[in-house]
């Protein structure tokens, strides 16, 4: 990847579109906005493809995060709580938490900040069916 400087900040180009990086979200991501983006979405990527692997009938997943950042470290992000809700029919709440924990060993996100950032996860399993 190349980044090229822009006013207030960074741009990077890729085969679907531009990313601006900024210290002020008016102008672009902000670096905290990316590093948790990058971990809640390649965590879901891999949550997601265990379920379709195992055929799981399920509509939706989404995820929440919350950041504990530090204001004496500059503003280093301390934790990241990232807190799934899926939805669908027959979801073995067991299975679904030994599904997110092995997503966890094969995120390579979470991985990366291991031992530097704190991150949790949270599961809420929302039947359709009953």
């Amino acid at each position: 990847m190349e980044f090229f400087m822009k006013d207030n900040g960074m741009r990077t180009e890729f085969d679907y579109g531009e990313l601006s990086i900024s210290g002020n979200e008016e102008y672009g991501f902000r670096p905290f906005q990316l590093m948790v983006a990058s971990i809640a979405g390649c965590s879901a990527s891999v949550f997601r493809k265990i379920l379709d692997k195992q055929r799981t009938d399920y509509e939706d997943l989404q995820i929440r995060t919350e950041v504990e950042r530090n204001p004496d470290e500059a503003n280093r992000i301390e934790s990241i709580s990232l807190y799934y809700t899926i939805k669908g029919n027959h979801l073995d709440p067991a299975k679904m938490q030994r599904n997110l924990e092995l997503s966890r060993k094969n995120c390579s996100m979470i991985r990366s900040v291991e031992g530097s950032i704190n991150v949790e996860e949270h599961l809420e399993i929302i039947e359709l069916s009953r």
